[in-house]
């Protein structure tokens, strides 16, 4: 491969590593953008809410790794796999029909609140147990 495309593919994995170790900086990207394409609030946080969920999830699934060196991504997609299975069950028992749309937009977004607040909780774990570590260590 020529040097530009090595540099091009440098590149990009930056971009994308920057994104999974902050993704609030994708969140406040897409705010940005859509709010100068839309000019509304209400759907530029929906719209970065629905497209910044995933970058949540993954972030999760690294700081357990880096907190405590084991991959727990079969958990996260099984706990994902729960809250899908109850919010059709719950949506099918309120609505008496299963609108898969709806279902879907209130799955996703229920995610994004779960693993913001994972992802909020587990950096503050890390920082402190690393400032613990780091302060009575010899």
């Amino acid at each position: 491969m020529d040097k530009g495309g090595n540099f091009l593919i440098t590149f990009l994995s930056s971009i994308i590593s920057i994104f999974f170790a902050l993704p609030f900086l994708g969140f406040l990207l897409v705010f940005i953008i859509t709010k100068l394409v839309t000019n509304n609030n209400r759907k530029s946080v929906h719209r970065a809410l629905d497209y910044t969920t995933i970058l949540f999830v993954i972030s999760v699934h690294f700081l357990i790794e880096t907190i405590w060196g084991k991959s727990l991504s079969w958990l996260i997609i099984l706990i994902m796999i729960l809250i899908a299975m109850i919010f059709v069950f719950v949506h099918w028992k309120v609505k008496e029909e299963i609108v898969l749309r709806k279902v879907l937009k209130g799955f996703w977004r229920f995610n994004f609140i779960l693993f913001l607040l994972a992802y909020i909780t587990l950096t503050l774990y890390g920082l402190l147990h690393r400032a613990i570590i780091f302060t009575f260590s010899n």
